[in-house]
Protein backbone atom coordinates (compact mmCIF):
# COMPACT_ATOMS: atom_id res chain seq x y z
CA UNK A 1 0.00 0.00 0.00
CA UNK A 2 1.28 3.80 -0.57
CA UNK A 3 0.70 5.66 2.40
CA UNK A 4 1.38 9.59 1.30
CA UNK A 5 1.36 11.91 3.86
CA UNK A 6 2.68 15.79 4.10
CA UNK A 7 5.82 16.58 5.63
CA UNK A 8 4.84 16.73 9.75
CA UNK A 9 3.97 19.47 11.12
CA UNK A 10 3.24 19.66 15.03
CA UNK A 11 -0.85 20.01 16.43
CA UNK A 12 -1.80 23.89 16.80
CA UNK A 13 -2.50 24.63 20.60
CA UNK A 14 -5.89 26.12 21.22
CA UNK A 15 -5.91 29.03 22.60
CA UNK A 16 -8.06 29.82 25.91
CA UNK A 17 -8.54 33.55 25.96
CA UNK A 18 -10.59 32.93 23.02
CA UNK A 19 -14.66 32.50 24.60
CA UNK A 20 -15.70 29.72 22.04
CA UNK A 21 -12.62 27.99 23.05
CA UNK A 22 -13.39 27.75 26.90
CA UNK A 23 -17.18 27.20 26.29
CA UNK A 24 -16.20 24.32 24.38
CA UNK A 25 -13.84 22.71 27.31
CA UNK A 26 -16.44 23.60 30.09
CA UNK A 27 -19.34 21.89 27.79
CA UNK A 28 -17.12 18.52 27.36
CA UNK A 29 -16.23 18.99 31.51
CA UNK A 30 -20.12 18.70 32.01
CA UNK A 31 -20.37 15.69 29.41
CA UNK A 32 -17.12 13.75 31.30
CA UNK A 33 -18.65 14.92 34.94
CA UNK A 34 -21.89 12.48 34.59
CA UNK A 35 -19.54 9.65 33.55
CA UNK A 36 -17.44 10.04 36.79
CA UNK A 37 -17.61 6.64 38.60
CA UNK A 38 -18.13 3.97 36.12
CA UNK A 39 -16.26 1.05 35.81
CA UNK A 40 -13.54 0.42 33.04
CA UNK A 41 -12.15 -3.17 32.31
CA UNK A 42 -8.72 -4.27 31.55
CA UNK A 43 -7.78 -5.36 27.96
CA UNK A 44 -6.51 -8.74 27.09
CA UNK A 45 -5.74 -9.81 24.08
CA UNK A 46 -8.62 -7.95 22.96
CA UNK A 47 -10.74 -9.40 25.65
CA UNK A 48 -12.26 -7.51 28.65
CA UNK A 49 -11.63 -8.45 31.72
CA UNK A 50 -12.38 -7.74 35.34
CA UNK A 51 -10.62 -8.39 38.66
CA UNK A 52 -12.17 -9.15 42.24
CA UNK A 53 -10.05 -5.78 43.54
CA UNK A 54 -10.70 -2.45 42.10
CA UNK A 55 -8.43 0.66 42.01
CA UNK A 56 -10.27 4.20 42.41
CA UNK A 57 -8.90 7.56 40.60
CA UNK A 58 -10.31 10.45 42.36
CA UNK A 59 -10.04 14.36 41.55
CA UNK A 60 -7.44 15.86 43.05
CA UNK A 61 -9.35 19.13 43.23
CA UNK A 62 -12.42 17.44 45.19
CA UNK A 63 -10.62 14.17 46.55
CA UNK A 64 -14.33 12.62 47.30
CA UNK A 65 -15.08 12.70 43.54
CA UNK A 66 -14.65 9.24 42.39
CA UNK A 67 -13.37 9.82 38.73
CA UNK A 68 -13.31 6.23 37.95
CA UNK A 69 -13.67 2.43 38.74
CA UNK A 70 -10.91 0.47 37.58
CA UNK A 71 -9.51 -3.21 37.67
CA UNK A 72 -6.31 -4.07 40.15
CA UNK A 73 -4.47 -7.06 38.08
CA UNK A 74 -2.49 -9.39 39.15
CA UNK A 75 0.62 -11.18 37.96
CA UNK A 76 -1.91 -13.94 36.16
CA UNK A 77 -3.31 -10.86 34.12
CA UNK A 78 0.32 -9.63 33.41
CA UNK A 79 0.96 -13.20 32.46
CA UNK A 80 -2.04 -13.50 30.14
CA UNK A 81 -1.30 -9.99 28.62
CA UNK A 82 2.41 -10.58 27.94
CA UNK A 83 1.35 -14.51 25.97
CA UNK A 84 -1.11 -12.54 24.41
CA UNK A 85 1.17 -9.77 22.71
CA UNK A 86 4.07 -12.76 22.27
CA UNK A 87 1.38 -14.49 19.94
CA UNK A 88 0.20 -10.92 18.30
CA UNK A 89 3.91 -10.36 17.38
CA UNK A 90 3.71 -13.29 14.96
CA UNK A 91 1.90 -11.56 12.72
CA UNK A 92 2.18 -8.09 13.74
CA UNK A 93 5.95 -7.88 13.08
CA UNK A 94 5.48 -9.19 9.32
CA UNK A 95 2.71 -6.51 8.73
CA UNK A 96 4.30 -3.38 5.96
CA UNK A 97 5.58 -0.34 8.10
CA UNK A 98 3.15 2.15 5.74
CA UNK A 99 -0.04 -0.36 6.90
CA UNK A 100 1.19 -0.09 10.88
CA UNK A 101 1.50 3.44 10.33
CA UNK A 102 -1.78 4.12 8.61
CA UNK A 103 -3.07 3.14 12.07
CA UNK A 104 -1.27 6.05 13.95
CA UNK A 105 -2.53 8.28 11.38
CA UNK A 106 -6.17 7.47 12.53
CA UNK A 107 -5.68 7.31 15.99
CA UNK A 108 -4.07 10.71 15.82
CA UNK A 109 -7.54 11.90 13.69
CA UNK A 110 -9.87 10.54 16.48
CA UNK A 111 -7.73 12.47 19.38
CA UNK A 112 -8.18 15.39 17.39
CA UNK A 113 -11.94 14.22 17.19
CA UNK A 114 -12.74 13.78 20.99
CA UNK A 115 -9.62 16.49 21.86
CA UNK A 116 -11.95 18.48 24.36
CA UNK A 117 -13.37 15.31 25.86
CA UNK A 118 -9.62 14.10 26.14
CA UNK A 119 -8.53 17.31 27.65
CA UNK A 120 -11.57 17.09 29.83
CA UNK A 121 -10.30 13.73 31.19
CA UNK A 122 -7.30 15.08 31.99
CA UNK A 123 -8.06 18.07 33.71
CA UNK A 124 -10.15 15.80 35.84
CA UNK A 125 -8.07 13.18 36.90
CA UNK A 126 -4.75 14.83 37.05
CA UNK A 127 -5.76 18.70 37.73
CA UNK A 128 -4.52 20.12 34.74
CA UNK A 129 -6.02 23.43 33.74
CA UNK A 130 -7.24 23.85 30.01
CA UNK A 131 -3.92 24.88 28.64
CA UNK A 132 -1.57 22.26 30.28
CA UNK A 133 -4.12 19.51 28.96
CA UNK A 134 -4.62 20.65 25.84
CA UNK A 135 -0.74 20.66 24.83
CA UNK A 136 -0.81 16.86 26.25
CA UNK A 137 -3.42 16.15 23.99
CA UNK A 138 -1.13 18.46 20.72
CA UNK A 139 1.51 16.06 22.11
CA UNK A 140 -0.05 13.10 21.73
CA UNK A 141 -1.33 13.71 18.31
CA UNK A 142 1.84 14.82 17.54
CA UNK A 143 3.72 11.40 18.69
CA UNK A 144 1.56 9.40 16.70
CA UNK A 145 1.88 11.38 13.58
CA UNK A 146 5.42 12.18 13.60
CA UNK A 147 6.54 8.05 14.26
CA UNK A 148 4.31 7.04 11.52
CA UNK A 149 6.18 8.98 9.11
CA UNK A 150 9.71 7.73 10.95
CA UNK A 151 8.05 4.15 11.06
CA UNK A 152 8.01 4.40 7.01
CA UNK A 153 11.98 6.14 6.84
CA UNK A 154 13.38 3.47 9.05
CA UNK A 155 11.30 0.46 6.61
CA UNK A 156 13.84 1.99 3.31
CA UNK A 157 16.60 0.06 2.42
CA UNK A 158 19.52 0.83 4.52
CA UNK A 159 22.62 2.27 2.93
CA UNK A 160 25.49 -0.25 2.85
CA UNK A 161 29.14 -0.47 1.52
CA UNK A 162 29.40 -2.52 -1.51
CA UNK A 163 31.44 -5.81 -1.46
CA UNK A 164 32.55 -6.72 -4.54
CA UNK A 165 30.85 -10.44 -5.10
CA UNK A 166 28.63 -10.40 -2.68
CA UNK A 167 24.35 -8.59 -2.61
CA UNK A 168 24.48 -7.04 0.59
CA UNK A 169 21.56 -5.43 2.69
CA UNK A 170 20.80 -4.11 6.20
CA UNK A 171 17.56 -3.44 7.59
CA UNK A 172 15.48 -3.63 10.80
CA UNK A 173 13.28 -5.37 12.86
CA UNK A 174 11.30 -5.44 15.84
CA UNK A 175 12.39 -6.55 19.75
CA UNK A 176 9.14 -8.56 20.76
CA UNK A 177 6.70 -8.05 23.04
CA UNK A 178 7.66 -5.18 25.70
CA UNK A 179 6.04 -3.15 28.52
CA UNK A 180 4.73 0.35 28.56
CA UNK A 181 5.17 2.36 32.09
CA UNK A 182 4.14 6.00 31.54
CA UNK A 183 3.86 8.65 34.33
CA UNK A 184 0.97 10.28 35.36
CA UNK A 185 2.26 13.92 34.63
CA UNK A 186 1.79 13.86 30.97
CA UNK A 187 -1.03 10.89 31.28
CA UNK A 188 -1.82 10.99 27.35
CA UNK A 189 1.33 12.32 25.69
CA UNK A 190 4.17 10.14 27.17
CA UNK A 191 2.07 7.09 27.06
CA UNK A 192 1.01 7.15 23.74
CA UNK A 193 4.43 8.63 22.86
CA UNK A 194 5.96 5.27 24.21
CA UNK A 195 3.03 2.95 23.13
CA UNK A 196 2.94 4.17 19.40
CA UNK A 197 6.78 4.18 18.79
CA UNK A 198 6.84 0.43 20.35
CA UNK A 199 3.84 -0.47 17.79
CA UNK A 200 4.42 0.99 14.60
CA UNK A 201 8.08 -0.34 14.86
CA UNK A 202 6.58 -3.52 14.86
CA UNK A 203 6.69 -4.57 18.30
CA UNK A 204 3.41 -5.14 20.60
CA UNK A 205 3.02 -3.91 24.21
CA UNK A 206 1.65 -4.14 27.68
CA UNK A 207 0.66 -1.15 28.91
CA UNK A 208 1.02 -0.53 32.63
CA UNK A 209 -0.96 2.75 33.23
CA UNK A 210 0.04 5.12 36.70
CA UNK A 211 -2.47 4.15 39.34
CA UNK A 212 -2.67 8.09 39.31
CA UNK A 213 -3.92 8.13 36.03
CA UNK A 214 -5.49 5.07 34.46
CA UNK A 215 -8.37 6.34 32.51
CA UNK A 216 -5.78 7.70 30.03
CA UNK A 217 -4.55 4.32 29.78
CA UNK A 218 -8.14 3.12 28.99
CA UNK A 219 -8.78 5.83 27.09
CA UNK A 220 -5.34 5.03 24.72
CA UNK A 221 -6.49 1.79 24.43
CA UNK A 222 -10.09 2.75 23.27
CA UNK A 223 -8.82 4.52 20.51
CA UNK A 224 -6.20 1.94 19.16
CA UNK A 225 -9.69 -0.86 19.64
CA UNK A 226 -11.72 1.80 17.78
CA UNK A 227 -9.50 2.22 14.66
CA UNK A 228 -9.08 -1.39 14.09
CA UNK A 229 -5.47 -2.17 15.97
CA UNK A 230 -5.72 -5.71 15.58
CA UNK A 231 -5.77 -7.47 19.51
CA UNK A 232 -3.53 -8.18 21.22
CA UNK A 233 -1.15 -5.55 20.27
CA UNK A 234 -2.08 -3.27 22.90
CA UNK A 235 -2.67 -5.09 25.64
CA UNK A 236 -3.74 -2.91 29.41
CA UNK A 237 -3.23 -4.00 32.66
CA UNK A 238 -4.20 -1.82 35.44
CA UNK A 239 -2.26 -2.91 38.65
CA UNK A 240 0.06 -1.94 41.36
CA UNK A 241 4.09 -1.48 40.61
CA UNK A 242 4.85 -3.93 43.02
CA UNK A 243 2.21 -6.86 41.79
CA UNK A 244 2.28 -6.04 38.06
CA UNK A 245 5.16 -3.74 37.16
CA UNK A 246 8.15 -5.67 38.61
CA UNK A 247 6.62 -8.67 37.64
CA UNK A 248 6.41 -7.84 33.88
CA UNK A 249 9.96 -6.16 34.66
CA UNK A 250 11.58 -9.27 35.98
CA UNK A 251 9.70 -11.50 33.13
CA UNK A 252 12.05 -13.78 31.03
CA UNK A 253 9.78 -13.20 28.15
CA UNK A 254 9.79 -9.38 28.32
CA UNK A 255 11.78 -7.88 25.27
CA UNK A 256 12.28 -4.65 26.28
CA UNK A 257 10.95 -1.52 28.82
CA UNK A 258 9.65 1.80 28.07
CA UNK A 259 9.84 3.54 31.65
CA UNK A 260 8.92 7.04 32.13
CA UNK A 261 8.66 8.55 35.86
CA UNK A 262 11.48 8.91 39.12
CA UNK A 263 15.03 8.23 39.32
CA UNK A 264 14.26 5.60 42.09
CA UNK A 265 11.39 3.61 40.06
CA UNK A 266 14.07 3.69 37.08
CA UNK A 267 16.86 2.68 38.96
CA UNK A 268 15.01 -0.44 40.14
CA UNK A 269 13.37 -1.05 36.53
CA UNK A 270 16.89 -0.79 35.14
CA UNK A 271 18.42 -3.60 37.90
CA UNK A 272 15.61 -5.96 37.89
CA UNK A 273 15.47 -5.82 33.81
CA UNK A 274 20.10 -6.17 33.94
CA UNK A 275 19.50 -9.70 36.07
CA UNK A 276 18.54 -12.57 33.48
CA UNK A 277 15.98 -15.01 34.49
CA UNK A 278 15.72 -18.42 33.84
CA UNK A 279 15.01 -19.01 30.30
CA UNK A 280 15.43 -15.55 29.59
CA UNK A 281 16.82 -15.37 25.77
CA UNK A 282 18.47 -11.91 25.34
CA UNK A 283 19.43 -8.53 27.37
CA UNK A 284 16.32 -6.89 27.80
CA UNK A 285 16.52 -2.89 26.47
CA UNK A 286 15.58 -0.25 29.03
CA UNK A 287 14.36 3.20 27.92
CA UNK A 288 14.30 5.13 30.82
CA UNK A 289 13.13 8.67 31.27
CA UNK A 290 13.43 9.82 34.58
CA UNK A 291 14.06 12.95 37.07
CA UNK A 292 15.55 16.14 36.94
CA UNK A 293 16.88 19.57 38.72
CA UNK A 294 16.32 21.63 36.02
CA UNK A 295 18.01 25.09 36.43
CA UNK A 296 17.91 28.66 34.57
CA UNK A 297 20.53 30.68 34.58
CA UNK A 298 19.65 34.68 34.69
CA UNK A 299 22.70 36.42 33.34
CA UNK A 300 23.65 40.19 34.32
CA UNK A 301 22.78 41.28 31.09
CA UNK A 302 19.41 39.09 31.07
CA UNK A 303 16.22 40.94 30.04
CA UNK A 304 14.95 40.56 33.67
CA UNK A 305 11.39 40.79 32.81
CA UNK A 306 11.26 37.66 29.90
CA UNK A 307 13.48 36.15 32.48
CA UNK A 308 11.29 36.21 35.41
CA UNK A 309 8.01 35.38 32.92
CA UNK A 310 10.15 31.97 31.96
CA UNK A 311 11.26 30.79 35.50
CA UNK A 312 7.36 31.59 36.25
CA UNK A 313 6.45 29.60 33.84
CA UNK A 314 8.60 26.98 34.17
CA UNK A 315 8.76 26.81 37.82
CA UNK A 316 4.23 26.64 38.54
CA UNK A 317 3.31 25.06 34.99
CA UNK A 318 1.17 21.97 36.14
CA UNK A 319 1.97 22.98 39.93
CA UNK A 320 5.28 22.02 39.21
CA UNK A 321 5.00 18.56 38.10
CA UNK A 322 7.35 18.00 35.55
CA UNK A 323 10.49 16.70 34.41
CA UNK A 324 11.54 19.48 33.06
CA UNK A 325 10.05 21.98 35.02
CA UNK A 326 12.55 25.14 36.62
CA UNK A 327 13.23 24.38 40.20
CA UNK A 328 16.21 26.58 40.33
CA UNK A 329 17.06 29.61 39.43
CA UNK A 330 20.58 30.38 39.24
CA UNK A 331 20.94 34.12 38.93
CA UNK A 332 24.09 36.51 38.65
CA UNK A 333 24.97 38.71 41.75
CA UNK A 334 24.68 41.92 39.84
CA UNK A 335 21.09 41.37 39.32
CA UNK A 336 20.19 38.93 42.14
CA UNK A 337 17.75 41.68 44.23
CA UNK A 338 16.30 43.10 41.05
CA UNK A 339 15.35 39.62 39.79
CA UNK A 340 13.98 38.94 43.23
CA UNK A 341 12.02 41.88 43.84
CA UNK A 342 10.24 41.21 40.43
CA UNK A 343 9.70 37.27 41.09
CA UNK A 344 8.30 38.08 44.37
CA UNK A 345 5.51 40.08 42.23
CA UNK A 346 4.95 37.55 39.78
CA UNK A 347 4.52 34.93 41.81
CA UNK A 348 2.07 36.50 44.27
CA UNK A 349 -0.11 37.17 41.35
CA UNK A 350 -0.67 33.64 40.39
CA UNK A 351 -4.10 32.69 40.53
CA UNK A 352 -4.66 29.26 42.39
CA UNK A 353 -8.43 26.98 42.13
CA UNK A 354 -9.92 24.30 40.30
CA UNK A 355 -8.33 23.65 37.01
CA UNK A 356 -11.93 23.17 35.82
CA UNK A 357 -12.53 26.45 36.16
CA UNK A 358 -9.21 27.25 34.45
CA UNK A 359 -7.16 28.43 37.43
CA UNK A 360 -3.25 29.34 36.28
CA UNK A 361 -2.50 26.95 39.75
CA UNK A 362 -4.16 23.76 40.45
CA UNK A 363 -3.67 20.73 42.99
CA UNK A 364 -0.54 18.48 42.99
CA UNK A 365 -1.85 14.76 42.16
CA UNK A 366 -2.48 13.33 45.58
CA UNK A 367 -2.43 13.74 49.78
CA UNK A 368 0.66 11.62 49.58
CA UNK A 369 2.63 14.22 46.77
CA UNK A 370 1.32 17.47 48.79
CA UNK A 371 3.11 15.62 51.99
CA UNK A 372 6.08 14.94 50.53
CA UNK A 373 6.27 18.70 48.71
CA UNK A 374 5.57 20.25 52.66
CA UNK A 375 8.33 18.12 53.53
CA UNK A 376 10.86 19.93 51.74
CA UNK A 377 9.15 23.46 52.39
CA UNK A 378 10.15 22.91 55.88
CA UNK A 379 13.98 21.54 55.10
CA UNK A 380 13.56 24.95 52.64
CA UNK A 381 13.11 26.74 55.89
CA UNK A 382 16.50 25.58 57.45
CA UNK A 383 18.32 26.34 54.29
CA UNK A 384 16.99 29.42 52.46
CA UNK A 385 14.84 32.58 53.22
CA UNK A 386 11.11 32.05 51.88
CA UNK A 387 10.16 35.11 49.84
CA UNK A 388 6.61 33.85 48.98
CA UNK A 389 4.47 31.11 49.59
CA UNK A 390 5.22 27.71 51.94
CA UNK A 391 1.68 26.83 53.08
CA UNK A 392 -0.71 24.36 51.98
CA UNK A 393 -4.00 26.50 50.44
CA UNK A 394 -6.36 25.95 53.62
CA UNK A 395 -9.89 27.53 52.22
CA UNK A 396 -9.90 25.08 48.92
CA UNK A 397 -11.20 21.61 48.61
CA UNK A 398 -7.78 19.57 47.18
CA UNK A 399 -4.20 19.09 47.50
CA UNK A 400 -3.41 22.62 47.15
CA UNK A 401 -0.08 24.14 48.17
CA UNK A 402 0.96 27.76 47.47
CA UNK A 403 3.92 28.46 44.71
CA UNK A 404 6.66 29.25 46.98
CA UNK A 405 9.82 30.89 46.72
CA UNK A 406 13.16 30.42 48.57
CA UNK A 407 15.96 32.54 48.33
CA UNK A 408 19.53 32.74 49.19
CA UNK A 409 19.61 28.86 48.58
CA UNK A 410 23.35 27.21 49.05
CA UNK A 411 23.97 25.20 45.91
CA UNK A 412 24.57 22.04 48.21
CA UNK A 413 21.24 22.68 49.72
CA UNK A 414 18.94 19.59 49.39
CA UNK A 415 16.44 22.01 47.99
CA UNK A 416 18.90 23.19 45.03
CA UNK A 417 19.33 18.99 44.87
CA UNK A 418 16.89 16.77 44.97
CA UNK A 419 13.72 17.06 42.69
CA UNK A 420 10.66 17.55 44.62
CA UNK A 421 8.45 17.62 41.96
CA UNK A 422 6.11 20.47 42.94
CA UNK A 423 5.57 24.72 42.85
CA UNK A 424 8.85 24.96 44.96
CA UNK A 425 11.55 27.28 43.38
CA UNK A 426 15.20 27.52 44.94
CA UNK A 427 16.76 30.76 43.63
CA UNK A 428 20.88 30.70 44.58
CA UNK A 429 23.14 33.73 43.88
CA UNK A 430 26.15 33.28 41.30
CA UNK A 431 29.23 35.72 41.71
CA UNK A 432 29.29 34.96 37.23
CA UNK A 433 28.05 33.51 34.34
CA UNK A 434 31.00 30.72 34.36
CA UNK A 435 30.00 30.61 37.80
CA UNK A 436 26.60 29.90 37.39
CA UNK A 437 26.88 27.42 34.66
CA UNK A 438 29.02 25.12 37.42
CA UNK A 439 26.29 25.70 39.72
CA UNK A 440 24.04 24.13 37.18
CA UNK A 441 26.34 21.52 36.88
CA UNK A 442 26.37 20.44 40.04
CA UNK A 443 23.71 17.79 40.45
CA UNK A 444 23.28 14.35 39.44
CA UNK A 445 20.42 15.08 37.03
CA UNK A 446 20.99 17.14 33.51
CA UNK A 447 17.51 16.70 31.90
CA UNK A 448 16.09 20.60 30.62
CA UNK A 449 18.15 23.96 31.24
CA UNK A 450 17.50 27.62 30.16
CA UNK A 451 19.73 30.58 30.13
CA UNK A 452 18.61 34.33 29.87
CA UNK A 453 21.41 36.63 28.28
CA UNK A 454 21.60 38.79 26.07
CA UNK A 455 25.55 37.72 25.46
CA UNK A 456 25.90 35.98 22.30
CA UNK A 457 29.39 34.34 23.34
CA UNK A 458 28.33 33.59 27.20
CA UNK A 459 25.08 31.81 24.82
CA UNK A 460 27.94 30.03 23.11
CA UNK A 461 29.92 28.56 26.55
CA UNK A 462 26.55 27.63 27.91
CA UNK A 463 25.84 25.63 24.38
CA UNK A 464 29.19 24.02 25.10
CA UNK A 465 29.72 23.62 28.95
CA UNK A 466 26.39 23.46 30.21
CA UNK A 467 25.35 19.53 30.49
CA UNK A 468 21.49 18.87 30.05
CA UNK A 469 19.86 17.13 27.12
CA UNK A 470 17.45 19.84 26.06
CA UNK A 471 18.69 23.62 26.94
CA UNK A 472 16.96 26.28 25.79
CA UNK A 473 18.25 29.94 25.45
CA UNK A 474 15.94 33.16 26.34
CA UNK A 475 12.73 31.05 26.57
CA UNK A 476 11.50 28.69 29.53
CA UNK A 477 12.84 25.10 29.86
CA UNK A 478 9.68 23.27 29.79
CA UNK A 479 7.59 23.28 26.74
CA UNK A 480 9.30 20.24 24.51
CA UNK A 481 8.13 20.21 21.11
CA UNK A 482 7.89 16.72 19.14
CA UNK A 483 9.90 17.03 15.69
CA UNK A 484 11.44 20.69 16.96
CA UNK A 485 13.08 19.55 20.65
CA UNK A 486 13.92 16.24 20.62
CA UNK A 487 13.31 15.10 24.31
CA UNK A 488 15.43 13.15 26.90
CA UNK A 489 18.36 13.75 29.96
CA UNK A 490 21.95 13.07 31.02
CA UNK A 491 23.43 11.29 33.81
CA UNK A 492 20.69 9.99 36.33
CA UNK A 493 17.85 11.76 33.97
CA UNK A 494 17.97 8.62 31.88
CA UNK A 495 18.81 7.18 28.83
CA UNK A 496 18.85 10.23 26.87
CA UNK A 497 16.13 8.31 24.62
CA UNK A 498 14.87 12.05 22.63
CA UNK A 499 12.10 10.78 22.65
CA UNK A 500 9.73 12.98 19.20
CA UNK A 501 13.06 12.84 17.99
CA UNK A 502 14.53 11.32 14.71
CA UNK A 503 16.72 8.23 16.94
CA UNK A 504 13.56 7.26 18.84
CA UNK A 505 12.71 4.30 16.70
CA UNK A 506 15.97 3.07 17.06
CA UNK A 507 15.01 2.01 20.64
CA UNK A 508 12.21 -0.09 19.60
CA UNK A 509 14.34 -2.01 16.60
CA UNK A 510 17.12 -4.30 15.98
CA UNK A 511 19.60 -4.05 12.84
CA UNK A 512 20.10 -7.17 10.44
CA UNK A 513 22.57 -7.52 8.52
CA UNK A 514 22.46 -10.25 5.13
CA UNK A 515 25.15 -11.11 2.92
CA UNK A 516 24.49 -13.18 -0.39
CA UNK A 517 27.91 -14.88 -2.26
CA UNK A 518 27.24 -14.49 -5.94
CA UNK A 519 27.88 -17.01 -8.60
Amino acid sequence: MALNLDSFRNEPHLDFTKPENIRKQREALEKVRKQFGHEYPNLIDGKEVYSREKLYTTNPAHPSEIVGIFQKGLRRDAEQALQAAWRAFEQWSNVPAEERALYLIKAAQEMRRRRMELNAWMISEVGKNYAEADADTCEAIDFLEYYAREAIRYAQPQPVTPVPGERNEYFYIPLGAGVIIPPWNFPLAILTGMASAAIVSGNTVVVKPSSESPMMGWLLADIFRRVGLPEGVLNLVVGSGSEVGDFLVAHPRTRFIAFTGSMEVGLRIHELAAKPQPGQLWIKRTILEMGGKDAIIVDSEADLEAAVQGVVLSAYGYQGQKCSACSRAIVDKAVYADFVHRLKQAVKGLRIGDPAENYEVGPVISARAQESILYYIQIGRQEGRLLVGGNPVGDLDGYYIEPTVFINVPPRARLAQEEIFGPVLAVLKANSFVDAIRIANGTIYGLTGSVYSRNPDKLRLARDKFHVGNLYFNRKCTGALVGGHPFGGFNMSGTDSKAGGPDYLLLFLQGKSVSEKLY
